[in-house]
């Protein structure tokens, strides 16, 4: 099991945004002023510092997330600072996905792109396949249980648009082995405690070792050291993880120096 650092940029700048208060206004999500969106931290340090300590750390598969319209500089240049160590992902499509291959990103990650009128879209799939090589594609299953599940016990949905917009894709070892087919990993945030440091979904860890065929990584809810005992656990060893906001270099509790250490004891 590896830590899996991450980069989440919002015009322009490294912030931490609780996941659930996404808003699909394309002119507002996001911002400071967007009442529907809710920043754990924001800072002026550089994309690009952050990944260049993941680099000297020897952290890899990390993820730089492009959170709206105006990150495309801060991405290029956290791609540049550490080449080949970090997957890149917002509005990735088959037409930019080589190019953002060839700025530097190990792998690139999609989620709306191919999942459309709530169904997964093969033929879209296909063209990402065709431009960049199942090897080089990481598909993002974030997911959530839908609203009417006032119990918490029914099955997870991926979402796509923003967190906002469920698909009829249930994540279940049916759809990890059949999407398995067409990428290298799985990025899969559990929507619902991302962002809010309340603990990890354990149900949702549990699923993902237990069925899917390729490397995954789960994000959301972490809130201590402890919790990465608990993925490692439920997860067989064969669940990745990223945590955000708990972080203290992301204004948490967290020191990141414990969780490369505890990283490095597991992979020597």
């Amino acid at each position: 099991m590896k830590f899996r650092p991450c980069i989440d940029l919002h015009a322009g700048q490294v912030k931490q945004i609780i996941g659930s208060t996404l808003s699909d206004d394309k002119q507002n999500a996001l911002s400071a002023s967007a009442s529907h969106a809710s920043e754990n931290f924001s800072t002026d340090r550089p994309a690009s510092s952050y990944a260049r300590t993941y680099q000297n750390d020897g952290l890899t598969g990390g993820h730089v997330i492009m959170l709206g319209p105006g990150n495309v500089e801060a991405a290029k240049a956290a791609l540049a600072a550490y080449p080949g160590g970090l997957q890149i992902g917002g509005g990735i499509t088959a037409e930019n996905a080589k190019e953002w291959i060839d700025y530097g990103a190990s792998h690139v990650i999609v989620t709306s792109y191919v999942f459309r009128n709530g169904e997964i879209d093969m033929g879209r799939l296909k063209c990402l396949v065709d431009a960049i090589g199942k090897e080089k594609l990481v598909l993002d299953l974030s997911c959530r249980r839908k609203p009417e599940d006032a119990e918490g016990k029914g099955p997870y949905f991926v979402v796509t648009d923003r967190w906002q917009t469920y698909t009829d894709v249930e994540v279940n070892e049916e759809t990890l082995r059949t999407l398995s087919a067409y990428c290298d990993e799985f990025l899969v945030h559990g929507v619902e405690n991302e962002g809010k440091r309340c603990g990890i979904l354990e149900d949702l860890v549990e699923l993902l070792g237990k069925y899917s065929p390729v490397p995954v990584t789960y994000a959301g809810g972490v809130k201590g050291m402890e919790d990465l005992e608990r993925v490692k656990s439920l997860g067989g060893g064969r669940v990745d993880l990223t945590i955000g906001s708990a972080l203290d270099c992301f204004g948490g509790d967290i020191p990141y120096d414990d969780v490369v250490a505890w990283h490095k004891k597991e992979n020597p």
